[in-house]
């Protein structure tokens, strides 16, 4: 091949033509000086539509223009002087339309027999739109990433292997772990067993069925304290056609704790921290309506403090209050676990006894009301005394309700005041026999 001059025509090259046309990538020669020797179908489009001929001879600038495209001409040189194989992304613009175009491509040397450089060979994959659809990805991605990583909730992929397939920060935070360590691990390998299992089932559900899945959840994190989840669980076809489930858990401990808080609030008492009258009544029906069922024993012991206006008066209402959390301290502290004691009104407390008849009742009674007499109620006058009066109540074949059982032991406690105070009165002892002194 002339390193000077162009062939007179492509006839030379007729029995390669119609294959190179076709390759779906511009194909081209030039000679030393950049001149084309040869260009097939792709290229003659990209240089504006013309025949081989009126191409042959020519060089990239008379038909881009000169500026523009120096970073080709430096690759061209590399190739052309230095003897360069390059292979490499590449931007030309077309003046015509000012749109800058992207390809993928190689650039070799053409040497003679004697090995000397005579030209450049070069073939180049338009990829423009690739490229386009590359940085649009790349860019969503990018998008997604921060999302997910700024999400307030722990996000998770999970294949049907059980092996995690992506997590974000705030999962692998929860784990305390790297997330190149959660990815690829089984759920087994980062949680209890029992736990993974728990949650095992529940995906295998939701890939079974294809239902997406919405619910509280609970997981200890690395340090040990136990989190709340509002989790929604869905199952996904990954690109590779293979099903996994992806995971969104809000954090509701907050929420869980503050509702936890309320209802504690509304069950309990705030001042001695035993259940209040509202939950003591709620809890009362149901014990009844279990002894009725089963038949069992069940008794109750209402109480009252005795003269507790004069300690607020006299000793003023902060050692009212603290006289009442001790006493009701010192009680629950000798009760069953199965007993329900709370605090039904100001200085009033009432103690449910279930499988208790009342002689067993009437010596808890006995107890509570020794019990009351070892409360400090002022440090410094020893003359004090808590004392306190009780009525004792126990359910009976005739009973439809609690309130029966109830107002049995309020007499009884009524009575016991009448008596004198600090005694217990069993409901159906005659008054003379009730004296605990």
């Amino acid at each position: 091949m002339s390193t000077s001059e162009p062939p007179s025509s492509a006839a030379s090259f007729d029995p390669f033509r119609a294959l190179l046309d076709e390759v779906g990538a511009f194909v081209y020669t030039t000679d030393r000086q950049g001149r084309y020797t040869y260009a097939n179908r792709l290229v003659l489009e990209l240089l504006g539509g013309h025949a081989l001929e009126y191409v042959l001879g020519k060089d990239i600038s008379h038909f881009f223009g000169e500026t523009g495209n120096a970073a080709l001409r430096e690759t061209d040189r590399r190739v052309l002087e230095d003897g360069e194989t390059l292979v490499r992304e590449e931007t030309n613009l077309i003046a015509a339309t000012g749109e800058l175009r992207t390809y993928w491509s190689t650039k070799k040397p053409l040497r003679d027999a004697t090995g000397a450089i005579v030209g450049l060979l070069g073939i180049s994959h338009d990829i423009t739109e690739k490229k386009r659809l590359e940085d649009t990805v790349r860019e969503q991605n990018a998008m997604l990433d921060a999302i997910l990583e700024n999400v307030d909730a722990l996000v998770y992929v999970k294949g049907a292997d059980r092996r995690f397939r992506y997590a974000n920060q705030r999962t692998a935070s929860a784990f305390g772990l790297p997330v190149e360590r959660i990815v690829g691990a089984l759920d087994s390998e980062l949680m209890p067993v029992e736990a993974a299992d728990r949650f095992w089932e529940k995906d295998r559900r939701i890939l079974a069925t294809g239902e997406r899945w919405a619910g509280e959840e609970t997981l200890f994190d690395a340090t040990g304290k136990m989190h709340h989840y509002w989790s929604v669980v869905a199952p996904l076809l990954t690109p590779n056609g293979r099903p996994a489930v992806v995971g969104l858990s809000t954090d509701i401990t907050e929420l869980h704790e503050l509702k936890e808080e309320l209802r504690r609030q509304a069950t309990t008492d705030g001042l001695t921290g035993i259940a209040n009258r509202r939950s003591f009544l709620a809890q009362a029906e149901r014990e009844f309506a279990r002894s009725r069922r089963h038949g069992t024993a069940l008794s109750l012991i209402a109480i009252d403090i005795d003269h507790f206006k004069r300690i607020n008066d006299e000793l003023g209402h902060p050692t009212g209050d603290r006289v009442l959390r001790e006493f009701a301290a010192a009680v629950a502290a000798t009760l069953r676990s199965v007993d329900l004691f709370a605090r039904t009104g100001g200085e009033e407390f009432c103690i449910l006894l279930p499988d208790t008849d009342g002689e067993q009742a009437t010596v808890t009674a006995q107890r509570v009301r020794e019990l009351a007499h070892s409360v400090v109620v002022d440090p410094v006058q020893a003359d004090w005394c808590l004392h306190l009066s009780a009525g004792v109540a126990s359910l009976r074949a005739g009973d439809d309700g609690f309130e029966q059982l109830f107002a049995r032991a309020d007499r009884a406690l009524y009575a016991a005041k009448r008596q004198g105070r600090d005694r217990v009165n069993r409901s159906g002892d005659d008054e003379n026999a009730s004296s605990a002194r």
